[in-house]
């Protein structure tokens, strides 16, 4: 495998590429047919990298048809215009290229950074108006090198997404050109699916499941017969609960709740791979429906028996319908993705309407509802009813028991179970990992506040390793650069603590000279963006700062003012 990443400036290029077989490294500075020839003889190696799909491998083909990186690089960077847009040809090029960046709105840095890792940048200007001088040419090596060393890491820490990807090449004997393609083309070219010449047209054409009994809150209903608007939603009182209802799924949870007793969570199992194979709501561009049902049925066998393969599978069902609503996806069909929504939505209202008098429906999403029991003997009564609307939907439930609830909103939750086991969703509370661990130590405060009992100020005073304190920064591209205290930063991926010392100042991100604060960073903080694994604490490290975020969170969860 090759672990590459490229780097153009206005008058000067370079890409540094790994071979991870043989160990070795290559460099390639402004030198096109080396490179092409490095390219001849590794057509069959897979080149691995971060935003590749959409920029390096652009880059590479570009290159090897005669274009400049230039050429290409303004056109992505500049124009921002998709690479695959510039030549109708660089399909032809054969690239077998793997993309390890799953998310988009994460940069290669912030991920870095999370790791606890060197994040600093190279002094050298993108925007330089002249050749490079060889002192800045192997300075951007060495940053180069850096990012490719960094994107190593990444792949190996989601080793999973790859050998899913090779996994589902080998099930379904498919060329080994795939290993290129999104998760959800990936799907689409399993099922077969292709678009038809022509658009159908007949996307608001919806049908609710036949299935369905709404008796008591037909407004719903009302509200998508009349609608046509993607903008539009249904504020509404479901329950005793405030319910939104839009077209991409249903939020309903009462506010700042805080509950002990006997709870329920019931989740819908695949809910929509189901609503496609029961109510035929799979994409109209699958030449054969059944091969859907078979994978879903596979998967179901392979998780029974505990075989790995199962979390392949569940890949190819479960990007089935957010391919629906791609339109440069072979499996687009906007009509069965509105079908699937909105049979899920209704159906699940159907079963919170047949509960609702029965216990306290204390959240609802787009696959599930939570529920109170009013005494403990009440659950033989709420599985009955759950049990009818399974025959009669063709759908399958799952239970899952609480003891505890703390709701800040149907985005922000912890259910505590009675062996104080804990999940939990929402920026302040989800369980942080290296690649997405921004201030950890307040996450860590709030949790074990509500589900330990421990005061957050024991939990942060007491915390001695430093990574736990960062605050990871992005200045997005609608700002113009960073500015701490006085001073123009050219960096844009900061690791910043708070800090006591007065000579330290405030980042701030400028746009059009005017500063703006960013989010969660405190006014006086100082920068660490060389790797902090091991580092010790400081003493200008302010604990109170956290303590204050903390507590302001807690109450934010409880509906307390400060």
């Amino acid at each position: 495998m090759l672990f590459y990443d490229f780097e153009v400036f206005k008058y000067d290029w370079l890409v540094v590429i790994t071979d991870t077989d043989t160990k070795s490294e290559r460099v390639f500075v402004n030198n096109e047919k080396a490179l092409i020839d490095f390219y001849n003889e590794h057509k069959k190696d897979i080149w691995i990298g971060y935003n590749s799909r959409h920029y390096d491998q652009y880059i590479l083909k570009a290159i090897i048809c005669g274009f400049t990186p230039q050429e290409i690089n303004e056109w992505i960077i500049v124009k921002k215009e998709p690479g695959w847009k510039f030549y109708k040809d660089f399909w032809k090029i054969t690239l077998l290229n793997f993309d390890v960046m799953t998310n988009k709105l994460r940069s290669l840095k912030q991920l870095e950074g999370f790791q606890g890792h060197d994040i600093r940048e190279s002094s050298v200007d993108f925007t330089i108006d002249r050749e490079l001088t060889e002192e800045e040419i192997e300075e951007v090596i060495k940053y180069c090198r850096h990012d490719v060393h960094e994107t190593m890491h990444i792949f190996t820490a989601n080793i999973s997404e790859f050998e899913s990807q090779v996994e589902l090449l080998k099930m379904f004997n498919l060329p080994i050109r795939n290993i290129s393609k999104t998760k959800a083309q990936l799907s689409a070219v399993i099922l077969e699916a292709k678009q038809p010449k022509l658009p159908r047209n007949d996307e608001f054409n919806f049908v609710f499941p036949p299935t369905l009994q709404i008796n008591k809150y037909t407004e719903v209903l009302d509200f998508y017969k009349e609608n046509r608007d993607y903008d539009k939603v249904l504020d509404i009182d479901i329950a005793g609960v405030p319910h939104l209802f839009a077209w991409g799924g249903l939020h309903g949870a009462r506010p700042n709740y805080y509950g002990t007793g006997f709870f329920i969570n019931i989740d819908v199992a695949s809910y929509y791979p189901a609503l496609m194979i029961e109510y035929g709501y799979l994409s109209r561009n699958v030449k054969n429906p059944d091969k859907f049902r078979e994978i879903r049925d596979t998967r179901l066998k392979y998780k029974a028996a505990k075989d790995k393969r199962q979390a392949h599978l569940k890949i190819v069902i479960n990007g089935t319908y957010g391919a629906m609503k791609d339109k440069y996806n072979g499996l687009y069909d906007p009509l069965q993705a509105n079908n699937v929504c909105i049979g899920g939505m209704t159906l699940l209202l159907d079963l919170i309407e047949k509960l609702e008098q029965y216990c306290q429906i204390i959240q609802s999403n787009t696959d599930g509802v939570l529920v109170k029991l009013y005494k403990e003997d009440d659950y033989d009564l709420i599985d009955d009813i759950c049990y009818e609307w399974e025959q009669r939907t063709k759908m399958e439930l799952e239970f899952d028991n609480f003891v505890k609830v703390i709701q800040k909103d149907v985005n922000n939750y912890i259910l505590v179970d009675e062996d104080g086991n804990y999940k939990s969703k929402g920026s302040y509370v989800k369980k942080l990992n290296n690649l997405d661990n921004d201030l950890p130590i307040v996450n860590e405060a709030i949790v074990n506040y509500f589900v330990k009992g421990i005061d957050p100020e024991e939990t942060i005073f007491g915390c001695k390793d430093l990574i736990k304190f960062q605050k990871i920064v992005k200045i997005s591209n609608k700002y113009d650069y960073a500015r701490y205290g006085t001073k123009r930063m050219n960096e844009k991926v900061f690791r910043v603590f708070a800090s006591v010392d007065e000579n330290d100042k405030e980042l701030m991100k400028v746009k059009n000279g005017s500063s703006e604060k960013i989010s969660f960073v405190p006014e006086r903080c100082f920068i660490v963006n060389d790797d902090v694994n091991g580092m010790k604490i400081p003493g200008k490290l302010d604990y109170w700062w956290y303590w204050d975020l903390a507590v302001k969170r807690i109450n934010d969860f409880l509906g307390k003012d400060e």
